[in-house]
């Protein structure tokens, strides 16, 4: 009886062995089902990622597009860089090789962490920059440590060259590492942290154009991230040249003239708006964005009070003081109302109820005398006659109070107001006896220096205003074209009536404002420079006519050469530089170089076989001799040379040569490439 029932009690149930059998069998399913997705469905993506533990792709940047003057000389060129970088794929603990990371390259080693926490939220395949332009022991460090540091890696790539001593800076512009800002906006959609954008200038303009396409290479590593050899490589595109307006031997006269004082000159090609030179005092050296700029240096640019980051050219926004004038002078003629007015100057005159100083007694004055001696007094009674909206509608009608459509970002708008403008800023009726003290260009008018170039310049030509330009359009796609244009809107090509009669008696009282006017001591004998000087009135504390100090009044002088149609147009603001007769100087520097090296070239072109049929006078390179009007000089434009026998006497003689030997222009930057290559 016992071993019957120990029999039944060994006895295992049927179902008990049904559910074991099954149990094994859902167990080899899913270990099937597992080894066919293993083996089958992710094999591509098992495959992709063990291929990444040998394989890796290496960026291959792009050269920025280099940038030549109008001559074809170049201007901004690129050296050979090396830059390190941390990849984060490698499977160990970056943080604990910081320090010595840090060490081999000359950094600190909370700035590094600063850095990888920037990149915090970035895909892990992406490169962190942790220096650009490491030096040749910096490169050894790395290459003597890849075995212990297999995260670290260096790229090769071109890095911007600039001319030296922030020569034409503000024209050309810098290049930086793209900020957090910037990526938030969209023009800069198609930017990863760490690339390089233009941030100024024409390096921020054309940008687009520049930076070109950045390429890549798959490389074979070992486990220690040593490369075995290359696989794959789809090579970067440079960026585009471009050749701008820019004239070296110009922008070199310019620089010298002004010098250290702070302050502005543009000189412009009246006939189409191209830019033959832009200086802005004082300047800065773009080389120093290169490669990251260093906190100190950024703060002293930043805190500068003559602020050196500021384009002055076509951001400083002044009263334009007397050239204000020669609007004036236009919208009185055109109006019918300065042609008869004889006004006696006695050191000024009631308006107003008020008395309003000029600095001479000029005595009987019209508008000839009144625009070559700028009489106060004269423009005091003509602002009266006009009244204000008649002076705002001709100024607005030559381009002040709107950008001028320059190809530059940060152009600044300026101001001129009216009875419309006091009531949308002040809620309130414009004062009459404002308007005396906007007739000399003072009061709430305020202007850009290159405002004031084409405005003058445009009145010059017979109220031709051109759009200014410092690339070439015939160097840009035509899709392109339309969005620079789209880009920096502005008053840019437009034609305003003027009379012969009102073109004629401004221009010749420009020409003679530089031989017996304000402007007398800037004159070139046998060269038709005409211009208009101005003296604007600033608030400020010390005494009022002590160069350079903050009571001060801004010197301008706006010329051109020849008065009527003028080929060569040129704007000098010193800031708190006195008179404006100290501007015309400068501006008389510039004018006599360019002119100088036209001769030059007319010399040697003359030299060149075959000869022409017909010889060449001096002074006819550009037009046949034109009609003269009743002063003898050119009604419907022509050259610069009233007499061609002459030369240009009163021209500095070192200036004008040493700005158009041939290789002049070679020291701007060969001393900072040799720099850079050793």
């Amino acid at each position: 009886m016992n071993s019957g029932i120990g029999n039944r009690g060994e006895k295992i149930s049927g179902v008990k062995t049904a559910t074991v059998q099954y149990g094994i069998l859902v167990m080899m399913l899913v270990l099937a089902s597992q080894l066919w997705r293993l083996q089958v469905l992710d094999a591509a993506d098992f495959r992709q990622q063990a291929e990444q533990n040998r394989v890796r792709k290496e960026p291959i940047m792009a050269a920025r597009g280099k940038l030549f003057d109008r001559d074809g000389r170049l201007l901004v060129d690129n050296y050979p860089s090396v830059s390190c970088f941390l990849v984060r794929e490698q499977a160990r603990d970056i943080d604990a090789d910081l320090p010595m990371i840090a060490e081999g390259l000359h950094l600190d080693v909370e700035q590094l962490r600063a850095t990888l926490r920037r990149y915090k939220g970035q895909p892990v395949y992406q490169p962190i920059p942790i220096k650009q332009d490491i030096s040749a022991d910096e490169q050894a460090f790395v290459e003597a440590h890849r075995g212990e540091l297999p995260e670290l890696e260096t790229i090769d790539e071109e890095r911007r060259l600039y001319p030296r001593d922030g020569f034409a800076a503000h024209l050309i512009g810098y290049v930086g590492e793209v900020s957090d800002n910037d990526l938030n906006n969209p023009r800069f959609a198609y930017y990863e942290p760490g690339d390089v954008v233009g941030k100024a200038g024409v390096e921020e303009s054309y940008d687009e154009l520049l930076r070109g396409q950045n390429g890549s290479r798959d490389v074979v590593v070992d486990s220690h991230g040593r490369i075995q050899r290359f696989l794959r490589t789809q090579h970067a595109t440079s960026g585009q040249d471009l050749k701008l307006t820019l004239d070296i031997d110009v922008q070199r006269a310019a620089e010298l003239a002004l010098g250290d004082f702070p302050g502005a000159v543009i000189a412009m090609d009246p006939r189409n708006g191209e830019i033959l030179a832009l200086v802005s005092h004082p300047s800065y050296d773009p080389n120093s964005f290169s490669v990251r700029i260093g906190r100190e240096e950024w703060n002293q640019l930043i805190t500068n009070p003559n602020h050196p980051m500021m384009n002055k050219a076509i951001q400083d926004q002044l009263a334009p003081g007397s050239t204000f004038k020669i609007i004036m002078s236009a919208a009185g003629l055109e109006q019918g109302v300065a042609q008869d007015m004889r006004v006696n100057c006695v050191g000024g005159g009631s308006f107003y109820g008020r008395f309003f100083h000029c600095d001479k007694h000029h005595g009987v004055l019209d508008i000839h005398n009144a625009i070559s001696l700028s009489c106060d007094t004269f423009f005091y009674a003509l602002a009266q006659r006009l009244g204000i909206d008649t002076i705002a509608r001709y100024a607005t009608s030559f381009g002040l109070a709107s950008k001028t459509g320059i190809d530059l970002p940060g152009e600044m708008v300026g101001i001129m107001p009216s009875t419309q403008w006091e009531m949308k800023n002040y809620h309130q009726k414009y004062y009459a006896g404002n308007t005396i003290s906007v007739g000399i260009g003072q009061g709430e008018t305020q202007v850009t220096p290159l405002q004031l170039l084409r405005a003058l310049s445009g009145i010059a030509s017979q109220g031709h205003f051109v759009r200014p330009h410092v690339v070439f359009p015939n160097e840009l796609p035509a899709q392109f074209r339309s969005a620079i244009t789209d880009s920096y809107p502005g008053s840019g090509d437009k034609n305003v009536p003027l009379s012969e009669a009102t073109w004629m008696t401004i221009t010749d009282a420009m020409a003679a404002a530089t031989t017996t006017g304000t402007a007398a001591a800037a004159h070139i004998d046998g060269v038709d420079f005409a211009g208009k000087t101005g003296t604007a009135q600033v608030t400020g504390s010390g005494d009022t006519h002590v160069k350079g100090g903050s009571k001060t009044p801004n010197a301008w002088f706006v010329g051109m050469a020849p008065r009527r149609n003028p080929e060569f147009a040129i704007v000098v603001l010193q800031e708190h530089g006195d008179w404006g007769a100290s501007s015309a100087l400068i501006a008389q520097k510039v004018v006599s170089a360019y002119i100088a090296k036209q001769r030059k070239l007319e010399h040697n072109l003359r030299q060149d076989p075959p000869p022409a049929p017909k010889p060449v006078e001096v002074g006819a390179l550009w037009s046949d001799p034109p009609a003269k009007g009743e002063h003898g000089s050119p009604v419907h434009g022509g050259h610069f040379f009233v007499n061609p026998a002459q030369s240009v006497s009163n021209a500095p003689a070192a200036l004008a040569t040493s700005v158009v030997r041939k290789t002049s222009w070679l020291s701007l930057w060969q001393p900072l490439r040799a720099r850079k290559e050793n």
